[in-house]
């Protein structure tokens, strides 16, 4: 069976994940052939671990002749470049989240690719896994009845207190809404359907933030984007859903996402995972029943970051189209900025970029699909 070639540029935190399940449980379909990263030591070392014969630079990895997708997994302010460099060397591209800082460069990545006939596609993928993939069914088998409604909540005290270099996520195109919320929006579109309008209201909690671990604990750095930023989107299909996101919460006792049907409610996973757990509540002559935890009935339990990935490369090879697409992608990009466009003018937003729902995966896995 026919594999395509990857080229990874970026090799850091998220990237050994990556290379770990490409190299891994998805080398039925990609073989990882050059690694790129402005350190080249670090490319080096994570070349010898995974098995991975070449380190390049980034420029000899674009123009490499035998690759056919490239594996962005660099900081968003390069997405837009790097994948515009990719598409003119005639490779596919995927790239870890978000697809670009902007949409008007989002939009301009598309329509390059589609010229060129070539494909994007986009983390998150976790959508893909065992945990919403049992969610999706269970919505269209209509376990809850048509979704009217649901919520989303993110909320935590900033990754400041765990990652030693925070402050990037504190700037433009960042904060909490584009760094977690493309897990729980992609959820939302891939469970219930695309968004028509958004309504948000945003704030920034603390105008400082101090480093909490590694070599430069202690240091004190500005923020400069708001860290709670609260949504609410008229689906395509009517339903109404409210998402919270921020870095400013100590804690609370709310669901990561709960979809309320006409027949019951169903609480959903934590969208930045792939597994469980899963519960059902059913109404019963106008009480609900105790919630009831559902077994998992896809594959990709575990963190299986990588699989959006592979699931192209499988797509590409079988002539249909993938489920983690740069469609998908702008669509929730541009979700994300709606919300705070929406606040700043405290009027609703109406989205222009709009995507089919990805089709359900299919219950035996990749392999059954070619």
């Amino acid at each position: 069976m026919r594999k395509l070639r990857i080229g990874v540029v970026g090799i850091g935190k998220i990237s050994g994940v990556y290379l770990e399940n490409l190299t891994g449980r998805f080398s039925d379909f990609v073989t990882v052939v050059a690694l790129a990263d402005h350190s080249s030591a670090r490319a080096g070392q994570a070349a010898e671990r995974y098995g991975i014969p070449r380190v390049l630079t980034v420029s000899e990895l674009m123009k490499c002749p035998d690759l056919d997708i490239v594996l962005i997994l660099t900081r968003p302010d390069s997405h837009y470049e790097l994948s515009r460099d990719a598409l003119e060397e005639g490779k596919h591209v995927y790239l870890e989240k978000p697809l670009s800082m902007h949409c008007r460069e989002a939009e301009e990545i598309l329509k390059t690719a589609a010229a060129r006939g070539l494909r994007i596609g986009s983390a998150p993928d976790t959508f893909l896994g065992a945990g919403l993939q049992t969610c999706r069914k269970l919505i269209d088998d209509g376990w809850i009845g048509a979704p009217i409604g649901c919520t989303a909540f993110m909320m935590n005290h900033g990754p400041e207190h765990w990652h030693p270099g925070p402050e990037f996520l504190y700037k433009a195109g960042a904060g909490p809404m584009f760094d977690v919320g493309p897990y729980y929006l992609t959820a939302l579109v891939a469970l219930i359907g695309p968004v028509i309008r958004v309504h948000g209201m945003a704030k920034r909690g603390f105008d400082t933030r101090i480093i909490g671990s590694g070599p430069r604990k202690g240091k004190i750095f500005n923020v400069e984007v708001p860290t709670y930023v609260a949504g609410t989107m008229e689906f395509e299909n009517g339903a109404i859903g409210t998402i919270v996101t921020s870095f400013d919460v100590w804690q609370h006792s709310l669901p990561f996402i709960e979809i309320y049907g006409t027949e019951g409610s169903l609480r959903v996973p934590n969208p930045n995972t792939f597994g469980g757990p899963i519960s059902v509540s059913r109404g019963n002559n106008g009480k609900g029943e105790k919630w009831t935890e559902i077994p998992l009935s896809f594959p990709y339990r575990e963190n299986c970051r990588g699989l959006g990935m592979a699931e192209m490369a499988d797509s590409i090879l079988a002539g249909r189209a993938h489920r983690a697409s740069g469609q998908l992608a702008l669509h929730v990009l541009e979700l994300m900025h709606g919300f705070h466009i929406a606040a700043e003018a405290a009027a609703a937003y109406r989205v222009e970029n709009h995507c089919i729902r990805p089709q359900k995966m299919n219950p035996g896995g990749l392999k059954l699909e070619i």
